[in-house]
């Protein structure tokens, strides 16, 4: 078993040290009363052990990413193709998942980190870090990532835990000491799946994205261990994906809790490769994505259950085990959104299709409401996003009939 990371009471001073600067330059508030977040409270877990959040709706929904065991509907969007579609494209984030689940209690991408990995290199490629640097982002290109950053080892965001679905208990972090830097990949969602949202067929947008993801962070962690150095690849196990992201560079933090990219707006996955590869930390970035959001409402007012602040962010939170603490930031209602996906039978991404950033930035014009979100037109840009009614909703027949006709 490798040699584990800081205990929590060994992470350094949070106001006093070292993270200040960069979390000045990420907008991160974080005061002493910050906690690291135990992965057995992920609301996910909760519907498996805790009575307050399992039901058997969750269930259902836990179950119905084996078709047969799908409740089909009549209605648009939620049909016998819809979830074949959504299982399909689920399917190498759900097999990898399952496979040493039983033997191993290994739940790899969601609980645990992926150990499907060849042997790399005995001899460590030496290079300064500013070219291993732009080699790494050069291969991770090649292999399929559409985007991809570095960041810092952080270890704020590292969970105290892993958690046991099989047990029902924590379980040590696999994490090995020494790790410097992480890679944090993100893969586009298909956009004209989202703009069915909800439906079941929009659910095959998230699993195409995680299963772009798993191919990415398994083909860049073996090409930094065939240079003979570590790598740990992770997809929503380990750490906190989003905070590492934004050190990254990848974006910006949105109202609706979700990482917005100036590419692809909130509509990506995001995976993570934790290595002691020598590379160089990217810059955060700051593309108005903040003062847009404290202006701006669409995922609040389309949010169905309201799990969505209209308010400032906060030191506050909903329901406190399942959130971070001491983090000044817009929270969402975990409880209440995962509940709504229950009732649904499929996950939700409304918040995503209604956003203002989410668009297809290969058009032109879409090109330019994104530069105006970014300055002093950004309320024009919101006003001519709602009037053209970009975040409106079709309906899966439409998909369908659009694919087949092209």
């Amino acid at each position: 078993m490798p040699e584990s990371l800081l205990a929590p009471d060994q992470i350094p001073t949070i106001n006093g040290g070292a993270r200040q600067p960069l979390d000045a330059k990420t907008g991160f508030v974080v005061t002493d009363e910050f906690e690291r977040f135990n992965q057995k409270y992920d609301m996910f877990n909760r519907a498996v052990w805790d009575d307050e959040v399992r039901s058997q709706r969750a269930q259902k929904f836990f179950e119905s990413y084996f078709t047969d065991l799908a409740q089909f509907r009549k209605i648009e969007g939620f049909q016998h193709r819809d979830y074949a579609l959504r299982n399909a494209a689920w399917y190498i984030a759900d097999f990898t998942a399952d496979l040493l689940e039983l033997s191993d209690d290994r739940k790899e991408g969601f609980l645990d980190s992926y150990t499907m990995f060849r042997e790399g290199a005995t001899r460590q490629h030496i290079a300064p870090p500013e070219q291993h640097s732009a080699e790494l982002k050069r291969a991770a290109t090649f292999l399929g990532c559409d985007a991809v950053g570095i960041c810092e080892f952080d270890e704020r965001w590292v969970y105290t835990h892993n958690y046991s679905r099989q047990l029902l208990r924590d379980k040590e972090l696999d994490l090995p000491a020494g790790l410097t830097h992480v890679v944090v990949i993100v893969n586009e969602m298909d956009h004209e799946t989202i703009r069915t949202v909800p439906s079941a067929l929009s659910g095959a947008a998230t699993g195409q994205g995680y299963s772009r993801d798993i191919i990415g962070a398994l083909s860049v962690a073996q090409y930094i261990r065939n240079l003979g150095y570590r790598a740990v690849a992770s997809l929503n196990d380990t750490a906190l994906s989003i905070p590492l992201a934004i050190q990254a560079g990848l974006g910006q933090y949105g109202r609706h809790g979700l990482l917005i990219t100036p590419q692809f707006g909130p509509r990506v996955r995001i995976a993570k490769i934790f290595t002691d590869l020598p590379l160089l930390a990217d810059e955060p970035i700051d593309f108005g994505v903040t003062e847009t959001c404290h202006i701006c409402r669409r995922c609040s007012d389309g949010c169905p259950v309201k799990a969505i602040p209209f308010d400032a962010p906060t030191f506050e939170t909903p329901n406190s085990i399942s959130h971070l603490q001491g983090v000044k930031k817009w929270t969402i209602d975990a409880r209440r959104c995962f509940q709504f996906w229950a009732n649904q039978g499929t996950d939700c991404s409304i918040c995503i299709r209604v956003c203002p950033y989410n668009k297809d930035f290969s058009k032109l014009f879409n090109r330019l409401l994104g530069w105006m979100l970014g300055n002093r037109w950004r309320r024009l840009a919101l006003w001519l996003d709602e009037k053209l009614k970009y975040g409106g909703r079709k309906t899966a027949g439409w998909w369908w009939r659009r694919t087949a006709d092209e």
